[in-house]
């Protein structure tokens, strides 16, 4: 089943003919990419990645070395969201100014450089989740590959882990604004006191986690596993986050959940 999926993906890409990848280097993207390489040649293949304020320094670093592990060309953007109307009001479309902004910027690419298609790594996984961002996709023709496949994301796990990439085990990553409750601005400094957070508590050996963040209050959630740490440590935590602006710290009892943010809307 898993191979004839594979197969299928392969050929997507096929009819694709060339591509630019959306490449945030997190595990499906990579998956992608490494996909997109091996079916089409790294001629026929741009690794594109967009570097914004929600996007974390370390992140980007990592896409490098994940495109130059598979063999693919790289290219780097400058793209600010928060200089997209809409998108610093945080309504709960911000996603979809946040993917029609990057699409927009990834079309001269494509046409300077010759390419043929446009595609992202949205997954099946996706079709169950609040996903604004496809519909900004569905209006510029920009293609899914792995969705259209009907892969979900233990199946790209499980490929990654097969064909050697880093990222099969990656902690799900998502951009720094969806740490940000709905209706709350959107500013630099909250996006910088984010990643600043997050970072120190990944420095405590803690791979998966949110820092939550509703006004002046912290929400870290963690996998359950994770929560003893959090707890033992709880004096340090909170002392290192208020130097960083928050006022409140709290752990979430119920742990890590992706887009749990999304659990206030209709």
């Amino acid at each position: 089943m898993l191979t004839e999926k594979y197969e299928k993906l392969q050929s997507i890409l096929r009819e694709l003919n060339s591509v630019v990848v959306a490449f945030s280097g997190g595990v499906d993207s990579t998956f992608l990419l490494k996909a997109a390489v091996d079916t089409l040649g790294p001629d026929q293949v741009l690794a594109v990645t967009a570097d914004s304020e929600t996007y974390p320094s370390t992140e980007l670093a990592e896409a490098r070395e994940l495109a130059e592990w598979i063999g693919a060309r790289h290219q780097v953007i400058e793209t600010s969201e928060l200089a997209i109307p809409g998108y610093a009001e945080n309504t709960k479309n911000r996603c979809y100014f946040c993917k029609s902004s990057l699409f927009d910027h990834l079309v001269p690419v494509l046409t300077e450089q010759s390419y043929k298609n446009i595609v992202y790594g949205v997954i099946a996984d996706d079709m169950n989740e609040f996903r604004p961002g496809m519909q900004a996709a569905k209006e510029r023709g920009i293609r899914g590959p792995l969705l259209e496949a009907g892969l979900y994301k233990d199946e790209i796990r499980e490929l990654s882990r097969g064909y050697g990439l880093p990222t099969w085990d990656k902690p799900s990553f998502a951009c720094l604004s969806s740490r940000i409750a709905y209706g709350e601005r959107i500013t630099k400094e909250k996006l910088s006191k984010v990643e600043k957070a997050e970072a120190y508590l990944k420095s405590l050996g803690i791979r998966q986690v949110r820092v939550r963040t509703h006004q002046d209050t912290a929400r870290i959630e963690v996998e359950p596993k994770d929560m003893q740490t959090v707890l033992e440590q709880h004096s340090q935590i909170s002392g290192r986050l208020q130097e960083y602006g928050y006022k409140y710290v709290t752990l979430d009892l119920v742990g890590y959940q992706s887009g749990s943010m999304n659990k206030v809307l209709a």
